[in-house]
């Protein structure tokens, strides 16, 4: 945190900002932007000795995080003294996370006020840049960070502060989300205090607070007690908010580290998941979509391990790793195929096709990685092409049934040095080799290794990379990131919202989705005065394509007055709480940024980095594009840095009481209640059955019923030449009620539904579970809410209200559950059959419901009963005129959706002997995915 300055002080690119002033060998100081900064050359000898006797003092350090949906706001506040007779250069430094964005800098020198301002960088040194802040990451920030520094000279007996602001959005690996902040004060310190509060309306499933995680660097010194929270560390938590406190005394720190507290302070934590489409947020015309599904069955992987055995591997960093994959190899299970290549200036295949997970192909792997030795060049090249011409062939000449991934472990210590050395060139080859369907995860090992290549590599090639530092146990290092990419239960994964709806989202399309993980998008409503917006996520689980769907109420436009939308120095700021909105900027600046950095020359690249540049002005992101200058305010301080260090601390504090506060529960304001009242068409039939015909063209509606007999199986929809649908219901009886008409009553106890293209699929479903079957047979509960899907086939289950049945998007059929907790002796549970869209049906579908679906019909007065006297004084009858049939017809109300609307219609009478085509008997299935039909495809009646 404080350290001696070097001999030329400066910002560094990308975290800090960037100062050069050189002063020869006479002391001197500059003012550049109203801000003094200088230069000393003096012997090492004797700048030790200065710090050793006037050190400042460091009188407060203290870090504030307010996390909001995953999205972090942290504040990082220190106040130095110079206590010596003459003026101090200090130098300022924070680790901060590699993810993160920088959003402020403001420092106070005595009473004056020097704030940091966020603005365009010169084009022409966007290359450098980029660079330095690679050699930046990797030289200066352990791993995951990046560091901060800045340097000021301090007048005898005076004061300084500084105030670093940022944000990040929280990654979920291995089933938790993990908050790291650098407590490195490298002094004892009279008031230290970390401060972290957590706000998730899902609700905190798990939070733990680590044991202080120790540096890397010399002297970090180790405290006496690493297991559980660190000493003084108070956990105040409800349902759906945390606020962490660690608070040492000086005795305290002094236990931890003689020297002061060296170390990074980490809190973990999940959230509830009730729904599997995810966690959505909408505020303020933006929304943010966390989708993170369990419960799911992994897909088979076809993995290649690949391994750097060059000369540079000798010793521990092989011997470790060569562990590692003994252990992986175990993990694997049995529907995976496994295959291992080492690589040198050679490439050194152990099988030439992959071969399934069996005890004896585990051990031979193990013993081919036990006899590799380090020895040669490095062919990375090579050694990705050979892997990945492993996996294509494998998928080529093997018929698998299963959805699969394919993926290639990578790992080396080194740089390209045999064979195809240019690393654009192996980008280019890699990703044509690829072409999508191999997912590449690299690890770099040491201090040697070409970084940026395995970065792109990964990047380019739907993977993931991780670095593991020379000092560092290379095998635990490769288990944690398996780990990561064991468990892969999503493929093709695909995030659809309205394009009316939407104005801009980030990424949607997701090649994967491994256990533990997230997906996050976030977008901008183009209609800010919508109240729902709907979402709709595909994506494949080996024979299953599973399809989840949603709408989401927009909510309140407004909530409180809020805070700035940084965490920066200015407190109240405007625009109220944004934090949807800043983690959307975030992300969309993310991937641009990644475009422009990994892309092409062509204009592509020059519009992402045009738009990542001004998204990044408007949010004050500090990034490779942006730059930070300094200017002195206007503003002087009486009491310096007491009223402007509070706001900067305070972050978004402001935004956590108005959430908290405008809803005592927040979990639940984002989830709508269901509602069983669904608005389809009214062509049904339900009840006893009741039957209802809709057309929409004549704007009439008819209703007959049928009685039938219990065991019967009706034709509902017949359909199978053409689009394949065939709907069939099967009955059950029950008592006639006292005093009623019936002897007996009839309920539909069974709908079951043949799907016979584009493949033949069976789904059957009654009040008390769903049975789909196409390929596997998958059995839902009624009583639970789930999707599913299989062959163009999506079925969602709404608990103990109703399924919704979709069939290549363009026939969609709703059956409602009816339930009774004490049901009379004449009552059954029983269903209701509903069509809600029947586009996809033909012109020759037929059924009891079916044959009437795109006809028109028409009312007529006729006399009363067709060869009877006129002047007999009979009231003239209505008469409907459809398919050529001509039905005597009686007006009546019939109540639908669960009695929840009543409809006019016009009902025929005698079982719709005159309106349907044929008799009861040709409407009778001899099972209940029987497909057959009684009647032609023409428009000729079969009697």
């Amino acid at each position: 945190m404080l350290s001696s300055p070097q001999p030329i002080p400066q910002f560094e690119e990308g975290k800090g900002l960037t100062r050069t002033c050189r002063t020869g060998e006479d002391l001197a100081q500059n003012v550049y932007d109203g801000f003094p900064w200088v230069g000393l050359s003096v012997p090492r000898q004797v700048r030790l000795l200065q710090r050793l006797k006037t050190k400042p003092l460091m009188t407060e350090f203290s870090v504030k995080s307010t996390i909001i949906s995953r999205y972090a706001f942290t504040t990082v506040s220190c106040r130095l003294l110079n206590r010596a007779s003459e003026d101090q250069e200090i130098e300022f430094q924070m680790q901060i996370p590699a993810a993160a964005f920088i959003t402020n800098f403001t420092m106070l020198l005595g009473d004056q006020v020097f704030q940091g301002e966020i603005t365009e960088r010169e084009k022409k040194n966007g290359d450098k840049l980029k660079e330095k802040r690679n050699k930046t990451s990797e030289d200066n920030g352990e791993k995951g960070t990046e560091m901060f520094r800045a340097s000021v000279v301090i007048p005898s007996k005076d004061k300084a502060a500084f105030f670093l602001s940022y944000e990040e959005l929280l990654q979920r690996r291995l089933g938790k989300y993990e908050h790291v902040i650098s407590v490195r004060p490298q002094q004892l310190v009279g008031r230290l205090m970390v401060e972290v509060n957590i706000l998730e309306r899902s609700g905190l499933e798990s939070l733990e607070v680590l044991p202080l995680q120790h540096s890397r660097q010399k002297g970090s010194g180790r405290g006496e007690d690493d297991s559980g929270p660190p000493p003084s560390t108070v956990i105040n938590q409800n349902d759906t908010f945390a606020k962490v406190t660690f608070k040492p005394s000086v005795v305290q720190q002094a236990k931890i580290a003689q020297n002061g507290i060296l170390g990074d302070f980490i809190i973990r934590y999940d959230v509830n998941r009730e729904q599997s489409i995810g966690d959505i947020e909408v505020l303020n015309g933006y929304f943010v979509h966390y989708f993170a599904p369990r419960d799911l069955p992994p897909l088979p992987k076809n993995v290649v391990f690949v391994l750097d055995s060059s000369a540079s591997m000798v010793g521990t960093k092989l011997r470790q790793t060569k562990d590692a994959l003994f252990t992986i190899l175990h993990d694997l299970r049995p529907q995976d195929h496994f295959s291992i290549i080492g690589f040198s200036n050679r490439i050194k295949v152990w099988k030439d096709h992959l071969v399934s997970v069996t005890p004896d192909n585990v051990r031979d792997g193990k013993i081919y990685i036990h006899h590799m030795s380090p020895t040669g060049g490095t062919d990375i090249n090579g050694a990705l092409q050979r892997a990945i011409k492993l996996l294509n062939d494998y998928v080529a000449h093997n018929d698998i049934e299963d959805r699969s991934v394919s993926l290639i472990v990578f790992l080396t210590d080194g740089k390209p040095t045999v064979g195809e050395t240019h690393t654009l060139k192996i980008l280019n080859n890699t990703k044509e080799a690829a072409r999508g369907q191999v997912c590449i995860f690299t690890i770099g090992i040491g201090d040697d290794v070409d970084f940026k290549l395995l970065e792109k590599l990964s990047l380019e090639n739907c993977g993931l990379t991780r670095r593991v530092l020379e000092e560092e146990d290379a095998g635990s290092q490769l288990i944690g990131f398996y780990d990561e990419i064991r468990t892969p239960l999503l493929s093709d994964i695909r995030v659809d919202y309205p394009r009316a709806a939407v104005e801009q989202t980030t990424r949607t399309l997701f090649p994967n989705y491994f256990n533990g993980s997230e997906i996050v998008i976030a977008g901008k409503l183009a209609d800010s005065s919508a109240e729902q917006l709907h979402v709709e996520v595909t994506a494949s689980n080996s024979k299953k394509f599973v399809i989840l769907k949603t709408d989401v109420p927009v909510g309140p436009r407004e909530v409180g007055n809020g805070v700035a939308g940084s965490a920066g120095p200015e407190g109240g700021g405007a625009g109220g709480p944004k934090h949807v909105e800043r983690l959307w900027g975030y992300l969309t600046v993310r991937e641009l940024l990644s475009s422009w950095l990994h892309g092409g020359d062509g204009p592509e690249k020059e519009r992402a980095r045009q738009k990542a540049q001004a998204l990044a002005v408007a949010y004050r992101f500090l990034t490779p594009l942006t730059a930070m200058h300094l200017q002195r305010s206007a503003l002087r301080l009486d009491q310096p840095g007491d009223a402007l260090g509070t706001a900067a601390a305070a972050g978004p504090e402001a935004l956590v009481q108005s959430l908290r506060g405008a809803s005592p529960q927040p979990g639940p304001a984002l989830k709508k209640p269901y509602s069983p009242r669904i608005k389809v068409s009214r062509t049904s039939v339900d009840g006893d059955p009741h039957f209802v015909v809709d057309f929409p063209l004549s704007k009439l509606t008819v209703c007959f019923n049928i009685d039938g007999q219990p065991g019967d199986i009706l034709r509902l929809v017949s359909d199978h030449a053409d689009s394949g649908v065939t709907v069939n219901g099967e009955l059950i009886g029950a008592p006639a009620p006292p005093g009623g008409h019936k002897k007996q009553r009839t309920y539909f106890r069974t709908i079951t539904i043949l799907v016979n293209k584009p493949e033949r699929s069976y789904l059957e479903i009654t009040p008390n579970r769903v049975i789909l079957d196409g390929g596997d047979r998958l059995v839902l509960p009624c009583n639970q809410s789930a999707v599913a899907g299989s062959r163009g086939l999506e079925v969602s289950v709404s608990a103990n209200a109703n399924v919704t049945v979709t069939i290549q998007n363009t026939i969609a059929f709703v059956i409602l559950i009816h339930l009774y907790k004490k049901p009379a002796p004449y009552q059954r549970n029983h269903l209701g059959f509903y069509i809600s869209n029947s586009k996809g049906l033909s012109g020759n579908c037929h059924g009891l419901l079916g044959q009437f679906l795109n006809q028109e019909a028409r009312l007529t007065e006729e006399p009363a009963g067709l060869g009877k006297d006129p002047q007999a004084g009979e009231q003239p009858e209505t008469v409907l005129k459809v398919k050529g049939h001509r039905v005597p017809v009686v007006w009546k109300q019939r109540k639908i959706y669960n009695g929840e609307e009543q409809v006019d219609c016009w009902f025929a009478r005698n079982n719709a002997a005159e309106l349907i085509d044929g008799a009861y008997k040709d409407y009778l299935a001899a099972h209940p995915f029987d497909s057959e039909t009684s009647f032609g495809l023409g428009p000729s009646r079969a009697l």
